[in-house]
C-alpha cells in the first residue's frame, strides 16, 4: 500500500463520519493532488477498503461520500452532519427480497435525510 493510500485510508478510518473527496482533499493537505486523492478513493472502494454513496443535497450539490466500514447514515439537510444510525439491521428484509423475486443480492447501500434534533 503506497503513502498516500495509506493516509487516506487512515483519515476515513480515524474521522468517523462519510467524507467527500473534496473533504478529504482539504484534509490530506498539500500530500496529494485531487486528482490522486480521486484515484486513490477509487483504489480503496475497489479493493474493499472503503465503501460510498451519493446523496444530493440542495445546499451542496449532487456528492459521493466515502467510509470505511458498512453502516447507515443519517444525514442533515441544515447543518450537513452525518450521523452513524449503528451497523445494519437489514439482513431480515434483503433475505425477503431474494426470497419474494427470486434473486441474490450483494450489496445494499441506505441513507436517510432530514433535519437533526439539534436543527428542529
Amino acid at each position: 500500500m503506497t503513502k498516500n493510500r495509506k493516509a487516506m485510508l487512515d483519515i476515513l478510518e480515524s474521522v468517523g463520519v462519510p467524507l467527500s473527496a473534496s473533504d478529504m482533499f482539504d484534509k490530506i493537505g498539500d500530500d496529494a493532488d485531487q486528482a490522486t486523492v480521486y484515484r486513490t478513493l477509487h483504489y480503496l472502494e475497489e479493493h474493499g477498503l472503503a465503501e460510498s454513496f451519493i446523496i444530493h443535497c440542495d445546499s451542496h450539490g449532487t456528492q459521493r461520500y466515502y467510509t470505511v466500514s458498512h453502516h447507515h447514515w443519517f444525514h442533515c439537510e441544515k447543518c450537513h452532519r452525518f450521523t452513524d444510525l449503528g451497523n445494519c439491521k437489514m439482513d431480515t428484509l434483503v433475505l425477503e427480497y431474494e426470497i419474494d423475486n427470486g434473486i441474490k443480492i450483494n450489496s445494499h447501500t441506505l441513507y436517510l435525510t432530514g433535519v437533526c434534533a439539534k436543527c428542529l
